[in-house]
């Protein structure tokens, strides 16, 4: 197989397990990302594959050969961490070029891919600057130079612009996906943050509790996240309780008891159907969203419509709109 191959891993601290028989791969010129609350397991992971944290069980390799007991440096594995822990003391050249002196490449050599990889990150003319007279979107862009310098076969970036403002972040976020792909480099993303995930991945694994409970494409996920946890993760806000007999207050929606998702893309006012009041009204990101009561239920939806608080609308459910959720 090509390359990542993640095979029944499981890692504890202190006789408790922290991943739980994770199966995951990445293929050659694929961004994955791990996406999942604080304290899933997604650093935990990363370091695993990284070689810097002992498994319990299970095999990681790449192109088909067992990493097991190949040191983290020899792995040609990049990490890039959110705090990026550039050396004050250094220049950006200095930084970027810190992991080619360290595998010894020739000077004349370090200088032109310094120049190159400054250059694919928007900072071609910084190689001089010091480090301390960076913003918080020019560090991250020294330390992705830094991880990419050395050319990985695989680059992993731990919540990269975790501490950036919104706008920076969702900035920073479409570059990166950009350069990743057109260097066809293969890339683990670890984020908690859903718009971000979706923005990037070519594929998504959500993780809970030690495990991944879900994998596929930003689509697939999104349609059919299969349980509560992960369809909170992905950023869905309609989870609906039914009835012992399958019911809630918009109608029968399943069989019997269980949770259902709501999606909201799926939801519409529409005139003539069921009468719903609405109750909060938001402005994000050019449009606007809605939240409604049905006889208590409050449901959330996007709409190009100009509504009110206390107005009363139709809601319509299109095709497609309940998805069943662990095992409802």
């Amino acid at each position: 197989m090509n390359g990542l191959t993640v095979v029944a891993v499981s890692v504890g601290f202190g006789g408790a397990p922290v991943l739980d028989g994770i199966d995951l791969a990445v293929a050659p010129g694929e961004i994955l990302v791990l996406l999942g609350p604080s304290g899933c397991g997604k650093t935990t992971l990363l370091r695993a594959v990284a070689g810097l944290e002992p498994m319990v069980a299970g095999s990681i390799s790449w192109d088909g050969v067992d990493l097991a007991g190949v040191p983290p440096h020899e792995r040609g594995f990049g990490l890039m961490f959110q705090d990026h822990a550039l050396f004050p003391h250094r220049d950006v050249a200095g930084n970027v070029g810190f992991g080619l002196r360290m595998a010894g490449m020739p000077e004349s050599q370090q200088d032109e891919r310094v120049r190159r990889v400054l250059e694919l990150v928007g900072l071609e003319d910084f190689g001089p600057r010091s480090v301390s007279t960076l913003s918080g979107g020019e560090a991250q862009r020294v330390a992705l130079a830094r991880s990419l310098a050395p050319g990985p076969r695989l680059l992993m970036l731990d919540e990269p612009l975790g501490s950036l403002d919104r706008a920076l972040r969702d900035r920073l976020v479409d570059e990166l996906g950009v350069l990743l792909r057109r260097l066809g480099q293969a890339a683990i993303h670890v984020t908690h943050d859903h718009d971000e995930a979706f923005t990037l991945a070519d594929r998504i694994a959500v993780m809970a509790d030690g495990q991944i409970a879900r994998t596929g494409t930003p689509s697939e996920v999104w349609a059919d996240p299969r349980s509560v946890a992960v369809a909170r993760s992905v950023g869905h806000r309609n989870l609906l309780d039914l009835n012992p007999d399958g019911s809630c207050a918009l109608g029968r929606l399943g069989t019997g008891p269980g949770t259902v998702l709501v999606r909201g893309d799926r939801l519409t006012l529409q005139e003539g159907a069921r009468s719903a009041r609405v109750i909060g009204v938001a402005f994000r990101n050019g449009r606007t969203e809605v939240t409604v009561s049905v006889d208590g239920l409050e449901l959330s939806l996007f709409t190009d419509r100009p509504v009110a608080r206390g107005e009363t609308v139709g809601l319509h459910l299109a095709d497609e709109a309940v998805v069943g959720l662990d095992g409802a």
